[in-house]
């Protein structure tokens, strides 16, 4: 469209649903080209649409930053219900379920063999694609670190009472987190591999000392990292699109 051509940067802040996938096929399809064809004929786009497929797509983006040598969960990605079980074997018996495209927690679950995978089986569609990761022991948080251009921000995601996941969609509770250095470059790493210039990456520290990087979300929210760290998250980001700009002047 012309009102959006004629912009001077274009920011995406959503994507189309895609459960089930064949409803919102062609949105996303249409919604990705729109971009590309934005972004080819000059104006900024950010993430730039590559970036954002590499991000959507949760095989390609934990792919792309295990061979570049980023710490990620072990993954087994999975087309048939009948695969979760020797999956799980795999994995040492326990893992969580996560649907390929996806975000907020929605359609994740946490499965094991003692007990019993036959009921996530049975309510999977065969054909539809989905991931299976080693569940990582841990105490109960992960670390949210926003990167924009060259500054982070970060907070600590405590899951709720009777909820192993930490998502603030559902119930758990953000807290400001100064992370160590070591973090933060592996942070702007796994960004950086996925090509993405804002993005929020989740940092889950395990039991035994490890860092892994869980996903790379190429359009994230910050409402809740802003109240956490008190910091104007929102004003680095209108910052960064205002440099974006002027780069494609």
């Amino acid at each position: 469209p012309a009102a959006v051509a004629a912009a001077d940067v274009v920011v995406v802040r959503g994507m189309p649903g895609t459960s089930p996938p064949q409803d919102r096929l062609e949105e996303v399809v249409f919604r990705m080209d729109l971009l590309a064809r934005l972004a080819a004929g000059g104006t900024p786009v950010v993430n730039a649409p590559r970036a954002l497929e590499i991000a959507i797509d949760k095989y390609l983006s934990l792919d792309m930053l295990c061979v570049a040598g980023v710490p990620v969960p072990r993954t087994v990605v999975l087309q048939n219900p009948g695969e979760i079980e020797p999956a799980l074997e795999r994995l040492g018996g326990e893992g969580v379920l996560k649907p390929l495209f996806g975000s907020r927690g929605r359609g994740v679950e946490r499965v094991s063999l003692a007990a019993g995978a036959t009921s996530v089986a049975a309510g999977s569609e065969s054909g539809r694609v989905f991931y299976l990761q080693e569940f990582i022991p841990n105490a109960g948080f992960d670390i949210r670190i926003l990167v924009v251009g060259d500054r982070l921000f970060a907070m600590r995601r405590i899951a709720a009472a009777g909820e192993w996941r930490t998502n603030v969609s559902l119930g758990g509770r953000p807290e400001p987190f100064e992370p160590p250095a070591a973090w933060c470059d592996l942070a702007r790493r796994a960004a950086a591999t996925v090509g993405t210039e804002v993005a929020g990456v989740d940092l889950l520290p395990a039991k035994d000392g490890r860092v892994l990087v869980l996903e790379v979300n190429a359009v994230p929210g910050w409402q809740g990292l802003e109240a956490a760290s008190g910091q104007d998250v929102t004003g680095a980001v209108t910052q960064h699109l205002e440099m974006a700009a002027k780069r494609g002047c």
